[in-house]
């Protein structure tokens, strides 16, 4: 998904460019993927993959993560990129600098064309920041568990359908996946995340950022 017309973004505050890099990089640990950027007036959204089905029928929900930053400058484009070229650019990057140039070469990722709700988001309450790295900790354990040494890609990917689909204890409409995707973007804290609530999406909000579930059967890219 490529419609750019800013070259590059500008931030308001060079924390916000070290913010970025961090959460790129722990996006890049989960999987060597890509990132849209989407900028619209002075708010740049940064959308990643944590999870999402790979064959179809497998029942991995879409989980992405959502970090929103303030921007210097008026800005306008929506590119999907691999998280290995940002990197490289932030690379680059001292602690004084505020800009990030958008890399030229845009990928294509089925979830990137996943559209989550801008509005229209039903308050469901609140979930402890601890109950969710208490969920992320035992599937992580689980998953290493079931998952044998040098296992194959769908040994690999049945086990984390498996456990990354199953509920939440006390919200079972809430896919574990979700906490997993909280603690591997760090947005985990020692408070509590907003529960929101459109049709078949979900969304945890918390200081730190934004973890966005499309639940429901079937690939992640269909609509």
């Amino acid at each position: 998904m490529t419609d750019v017309l800013t070259q590059s973004f500008r931030f308001a505050d060079p924390r916000d460019l070290a913010d970025l890099r961090t959460y790129v990089t722990r996006a890049k640990s989960i999987e060597d993927g890509a990132i849209r950027l989407q900028a619209a007036g002075r708010v740049l959204a940064a959308y990643v993959c944590v999870l999402r089905p790979r064959i179809l029928g497998e029942s991995t929900p879409t989980i992405l993560g959502l970090r929103t930053m303030a921007l210097a400058d008026e800005a306008h484009a929506d590119a999907t990129v691999t998280l290995a070229s940002v990197l490289d650019r932030l690379a680059r990057a001292n602690d004084e600098d505020v800009e990030l140039p958008i890399p030229p070469s845009t990928v294509s990722e089925s979830w990137a064309g996943v559209g989550a709700p801008r509005g229209g988001w039903e308050p469901q309450g609140a979930i402890a920041d601890s109950e969710l790295l208490s969920a992320a900790e035992a599937g992580i354990a689980q998953v290493a568990e079931v998952v044998p040494e040098q296992a194959g890609a769908a040994v690999v990917n049945s086990a984390r359908a498996a456990v990354w689909s199953r509920g939440l204890p006390e919200r079972g409409e809430i896919p574990a996946g979700a906490a997993f995707a909280c603690f591997a973007l760090g947005f985990l804290g020692n408070g509590e995340h907003q529960l929101y609530r459109n049709g078949r999406w979900f969304r945890l909000s918390g200081p730190r950022g934004h973890v966005l579930v499309r639940t429901g059967a079937g690939l992640g890219f269909q609509r």
